[in-house]
């Protein structure tokens, strides 16, 4: 099947070379990465640190930008695990590769572009990187990839894995194709039992599937509780040095409409309130600056430096979110009032304060549950009661503090997932130099 699919691919990009390479080239977005990708001019680009081969060469992939967020705890981990390994990690996406830049960059030996999964182009990136093992992080499956990896007897681990629902339906229609790319993993390590238990649902052996936990819960780890006090500080976001501060992550069209509605009316009791918008797509600022102007309200932008002091800031730069959290007072989590699955909510109960997000959180449903069964989440359903639910948590340090101790002390409870993937990974090592 997938010799098939990588003769498909070869062949369709032959076809549709001479009119996307021009419209790659033209577009300043895909400019020069798409070359990249393809790996032309890998050998000059790419310069391997030689360790003679005697250590260990892991190769780490991940998508995006909360994917390498993802990522950090564990290469973290295997630095100071591994210090004689040489660690590479690719991206696939401009944005994700400039936060790796900043963030994997001084734990990694390489960070870089990772391939199109053409065949000759994969083959390329393999022989020159001689990975010892490969790890994929969450997503970005490709099976010509994965299978090249397979045939080459590279172990392949899936880190942080989970099946939303829109993708396990997608899984289950095609299972005759993602079947054998999952059975090219020699493990699958999930998040939760629910992400597992789909797995084994689509007919892979249930030996190749653990449960070791998200590693995002390990983001800040306890014996550097330093790290969450790096980072922008308010002025450098353009807001006010006093006043409660309500951060909005990860949002999406749809709902930062009702987020300035709700903060409008707020701000009828709290007047010194503040507000942080971090939309998901940094590109939609402008929109976001516009639709508070039609409120008679005035926001600034992280990115210029030049904005007045505004009581909304919108971070509209990459990867400095989970730093800002440490800011915030009360924090809502985006992608869940309207229906894209709901974004991640440890970052900020990790940081100590309370979290709010609405009733689309389907692709972090067990991390939600927990958080609002321990205490330290809530969930709204809309404006009304978005408003409400603010309203009095702002106005009650005490219930403030309670919550975000409650979450705080769940996150806790669920570190050292860094140290189960560890071991799976030596043990993997092990194998393939055994």
């Amino acid at each position: 099947m997938h010799m098939l699919y990588s003769l498909f691919t070869t062949i369709l990009l032959c076809l549709l070379a001479p009119f996307l390479l021009p419209l790659a080239l033209w577009k300043k977005k895909y400019r020069l990465r798409t070359l990249r990708r393809l790996g032309i001019g890998l050998n000059h680009r790419l310069q391997i640190p030689d360790t003679g081969r005697q250590q260990p060469v892991i190769w780490l992939h991940a998508l995006s930008v909360g994917e390498v967020t993802s990522a950090l705890p564990l290469v973290r981990g295997l630095r100071r695990h591994l210090p004689g390994a040489t660690l590479l990690f690719s991206v696939a996406t401009r944005s994700g590769l400039t936060v790796a830049e900043e963030l994997i960059t001084p734990h990694a030996d390489l960070v870089f572009d990772g391939p199109l999964d053409v065949y000759w182009t994969v083959r390329g990136y393999i022989r020159l990187l001689q990975p010892t093992l490969f790890v994929l992080v969450e997503t970005d499956f490709w099976p010509g990839w994965l299978s090249q990896l397979h045939r080459r007897g590279i172990p392949i681990l899936l880190v942080n894995g989970r099946i939303s629902d829109r993708s396990f339906d997608r899984y289950r229609r095609f299972s005759f194709f993602f079947r054998p790319m999952f059975r090219c993993f020699d493990l699958l390590a999930m998040q939760t039992r629910r992400d597992a238990m789909r797995l084994t649902g689509l007919g892979i052996p249930g030996q190749r599937i653990m449960t070791l936990g998200n590693l995002k819960y390990d983001t800040f780890p306890a014996t550097d509780p330093s790290i969450t006090a790096r980072g922008p500080e308010r002025r450098d976001l353009h807001l006010p040095a006093d006043g409660p501060l309500w951060i909005c992550g990860s949002t999406h069209e749809g709902e930062e409409e009702i987020i300035l509605a709700v903060f409008t009316r707020l701000l009828q009791r709290l007047p010194d309130l503040c507000l942080l918008i971090a939309p998901r797509d940094p590109d939609r600022a402008g929109e976001l600056v516009d639709l508070a102007r039609r409120l008679d309200l005035t926001a600034a932008r992280r990115s210029r430096p030049d904005d007045a002091e505004a009581a909304i800031a919108i971070l509209d730069t990459i990867g400095e979110l989970t730093s800002c959290y440490r800011l915030g007072t009360v924090a809502f989590v985006g992608g869940s009032l309207v229906n894209r699955g709901g974004h991640n909510p440890i970052e900020p109960a990790a940081c100590g304060i309370p979290v709010l997000f609405g009733p689309h959180m389907e692709d972090f449903a067990e991390i939600a549950a927990d958080l609002v069964q321990c205490g330290g989440a809530l969930t709204v359903s809309g404006r009304d009661s978005m408003t409400g639910q603010l309203a009095g948590l702002l106005t009650d340090p005490g219930r403030q503090q309670a919550m975000g101790r409650a979450g705080r002390a769940q996150v806790e409870t669920h570190r050292g997932v860094v140290t189960r993937h560890l071991r799976v990974i030596d043990d993997l090592l092990q194998q393939r130099t055994g």
